[in-house]
């Protein structure tokens, strides 16, 4: 067998390979909360997931639940074929900067138009990401920011060779 084994999903847990693409998008009641230098950055109960095949949930938190005071516009843009053009935020806090921090799109496709005004954060570029009280782990990879938590299995899309997945 060539590219990845699903691995089997118990229960009350998600495969990635059990998630669409084109991607969906729902709501999140969860609390999301992310933290760097010391300070939330971000804290909400009102987010959205995107869930794609082969990736872990990305989740996006509405700027009203952003510590906007601490989030600078960074230089750069990208483009996906499911969103369209995305805008990068880095973070200063605590006399610390973390570039391309956070992620958004300020006019999304369509389909994704209710993230309009909400920022996706990369696990990797803070301290912690919580989905309720579970502390994240990052999703391989730079290209890509899904929030790995216990109640998703892959194996995920991003960490070496899998690009061609």
């Amino acid at each position: 067998m060539f590219g990845p084994r699903r691995i089997e999903p118990a229960s009350g847990q998600e495969s990635v390979w059990d998630y669409p693409r084109p991607p969906r998008l729902e709501p999140v009641t969860a609390r999301l909360r992310v933290v760097f230098a010391g300070e939330t950055i971000a804290d909400s109960a009102s987010g959205f997931r995107v869930l794609e095949t082969s990736h872990p949930p990305v989740y996006y938190i509405p700027q009203t639940d952003v510590r906007m005071d601490l989030m600078r516009k960074a230089p750069g843009s990208s483009w996906c074929e499911f969103k369209g053009d995305a805008s990068y935020w880095s973070i200063e806090a605590g006399g610390r900067r973390s570039d391309n921090a956070a992620w958004s799109y300020p006019a999304p496709t369509p389909a994704f138009a209710p993230i309009t005004g909400h920022l996706a954060f990369y696990a990797s570029q803070v301290d912690a990401c919580f989905v309720g009280d579970e502390r994240v782990q990052p999703q391989q990879g730079d290209f890509y920011g899904g929030w790995i938590t216990s109640t998703i299995v892959g194996p995920f899309k991003g960490g070496p060779g899998t690009r061609g997945w």
